[in-house]
């Protein structure tokens, strides 16, 4: 049984970004996607945590909920 964390901070270590809440909250305040980008398109991810999202999210991985999480946080910080 897999037992791994799956809330943002544990997700951003996944990702190799740091986790800490005020390092995932200036990340998320500082990088958005419109709604016409896919979150895994977004220019400021790297390949490997573009594979990272894909698998995840084409294997409905543990991972896929707050993955759809950040994918809302990161366009409800836009500006309009």
């Amino acid at each position: 049984m897999d037992t791994t964390k799956t809330d943002l901070n544990h997700l951003f270590m996944q990702l190799g970004l740091a986790y800490g809440e005020n390092e995932v909250a200036a990340f998320i305040a500082s990088h958005q996607i419109d709604d016409h980008t896919l979150l895994i398109d977004a220019p400021f991810w790297n390949l490997a945590q573009k594979t990272f999202f894909k698998e995840a999210l084409n294997q409905d991985a543990q991972w896929s909920e707050v993955i759809d999480q950040l994918d809302v946080m990161l366009r409800s910080t836009r500006t309009s």
